[in-house]
């Protein structure tokens, strides 16, 4: 199971938000790319990026921060939040992202999750946000009926590399992932699935790995608390 450290963008800074409010950020440094940097000494094989304006605005505002963090580190980096178009979805990837979240979109306009997934193989994953198990857009702020499974289940066939499941309720809380939702997602589609909002331990890490079936999860604020050292946590998933 990979481990994804989290950088949320906010007004060019690195933050936590409890529970997906803006109003409830935490700042935890306002050089993106230097806590980027931190999170590649340590190890890690992969960054999770949230441009946390952007998703809200519906299109790129942390460009500059996103750009500092690719042009500073090797490792490959995986960014949501604004992009909503194949101009965006191409522009990032020519500045060497390795993967873009489409989330909005993909309740909104699934026929460009299609034709993004075909265009760029390997390199689409999709983000789904959900309270109580319904999906969440537009920055968490407005709630669908659309179930976070169906929508899953939706992707099945359209080449995406991942699907980012985050439970809402859980993100920023430190009370540990919805890992009974988070399986039940990963078992009900073939889709690697990786799990984002609550982790907070060591042993939320070693739940989620310990299903067998959940590709990968994504921690920010327990990482920025001391709560999980980076290291230590990768080196135990790895063995």
């Amino acid at each position: 199971m990979i481990l994804y450290p989290a950088i949320d963008l906010k007004d060019g800074h690195c933050v936590r938000l409890l529970r997906g409010k803006m109003s409830e950020a935490t700042v935890f440094g306002d050089d993106p790319a230097a806590q980027a940097l931190k999170f590649q000494s340590a190890g890690c094989e992969w960054l999770h990026l949230v441009d946390l304006n952007g998703a809200f605005a519906g299109q790129p505002v942390n460009g500059a921060a996103v750009k500092a963090i690719l042009k500073a580190v090797q490792v490959p980096a995986q960014l949501g939040g604004g992009i909503r178009d194949m101009a965006t979805i191409a522009m990032w990837l020519e500045k060497g992202l390795a993967r873009v979240i489409l989330g909005t979109v993909a309740v909104e306009n699934p026929a460009l999750v299609r034709e993004a997934a075909k265009a760029f193989p390997g390199k689409i994953a999709v983000g789904i946000d959900a309270r109580k198990g319904r999906v969440a857009t537009k920055g968490w702020a407005t709630e669908t009926d659309v179930m976070a499974t169906d929508l899953a289940r939706s992707f099945e066939d359209a080449g995406v590399a991942a699907i980012i499941y985050t439970d809402i309720d859980r993100d920023g809380a430190m009370q540990g992932p919805n890992i009974e939702a988070t399986e039940a997602l990963a078992r009900a589609v073939a889709i690697p699935v990786i799990a984002s909002g609550g982790v907070s331990r060591m042993a939320d890490l070693i739940a989620l790995r310990d299903t067998g079936i959940i590709a990968g999860a994504i921690s920010g604020r327990a990482l920025y608390d001391g709560a999980i050292d980076l290291a230590e946590a990768l080196k135990t998933l790895r063995a």
